[in-house]
């Protein structure tokens, strides 16, 4: 008995070999009208925004006159509302995943509560910005504050965190697990010194990801009562900001082409900033691949 019948796969070898080239042409068309998207998009933000890159602009406070404006308050603010951010969402975030996968039992109710999780990272930002608004600048009394703003853009970013952590602890291999037992280690300690240690990688760089989506972030920030306009630097977690996000979109609203081009000088931070944190994400990855 042929298993294989020659004749009909050279048949259909022909349209077989077309609609491999048809997919082949259509995957590189949309490559390259991204990358060519791309490139415009980072050529006009360059040739724009370079010749406001200077001391100045990174010294300066907002002001009416684009000449003397610059980002020092939205920067500053941006690194307070991350400081907040950052450790609340990776505590919490991380904390999640190591219960879900390690210690709870897997059944309906905990398949009910992931399937929240990962519907929760599709949620549109502003619905997090009304949440915040709701309970930690009216219930919770902070007011329009960095630490209102950071535990808002933590509840953002918390969903994709967990759901990375998830699948980063999910894919250690059991064997290692079994292994420590068998050494005597508790369920802890094998957590601890060995699932983590493996899915630090994964964890890492979705959580990395999630932390540039917070940078970028504006919508809700506004909601909880980030201001426009700043000539102050923040002083502590309970005074009023503003980010570098609203700052740009502020720059831009307005109709004297200089602000845009202040706001392209301040696209460009962001976008070093950005690139600075996948990079750190990526480090760290390839350290940690190459140690487990």
């Amino acid at each position: 008995m042929k298993l294989v019948d020659q004749a009909q796969v050279e048949k259909k070898m022909g349209s077989r070999l077309i609609n491999n080239q048809i997919f082949k042409t259509i995957f590189l068309i949309a490559t390259l009208f991204s990358l060519v998207v791309l490139g415009i998009l980072m050529y006009r933000i360059f040739t724009q925004g370079y010749e406001f890159l200077s001391a100045d602009f990174f010294n300066n406070f907002a002001s009416r006159r684009p000449s003397n404006a610059g980002i020092k308050a939205a920067f500053i603010g941006t690194l307070w509302v991350m400081g907040v951010t950052i450790p609340v969402a990776l505590i919490f975030g991380v904390g999640t995943a190591i219960y879900l996968e390690e210690y709870a039992k897997k059944n309906k109710f905990t398949r009910f509560i992931q399937m929240n999780i990962s519907n929760l990272a599709g949620v549109p930002s502003i619905v997090f910005g009304l949440l915040g608004l709701t309970i930690f600048v009216r219930y919770f009394e902070l007011g329009r504050s960095i630490m209102a703003a950071g535990f808002t853009m933590a509840l953002l970013i918390l969903p994709v965190i967990v759901v990375a952590s998830q699948e980063s602890i999910r894919a250690v291999p059991g064997q290692l697990r079994e292994a420590s037992f068998g050494m005597g280690a508790t369920k802890w300690q094998t957590i601890y010194r060995v699932v983590l240690p493996t899915a630090i990688p994964g964890i890492l760089t979705g959580s990395i990801l999630a932390f540039s989506r917070a940078v970028g972030e504006t919508a809700p920030l506004i909601v909880v009562g980030a201001f426009a306009y700043v000539n102050y630097l923040p002083d502590g977690l309970l005074s009023t900001f503003t980010v570098m996000p609203i700052q740009i979109y502020n720059w831009a609203s307005r109709p004297q082409t200089d602000f845009h081009d202040l706001a392209a000088a301040g696209i460009i931070i962001l976008f070093i900033i950005l690139i600075v944190m996948n990079t750190v994400a990526v480090l760290i990855r390839n350290k940690f691949s190459k140690r487990y």
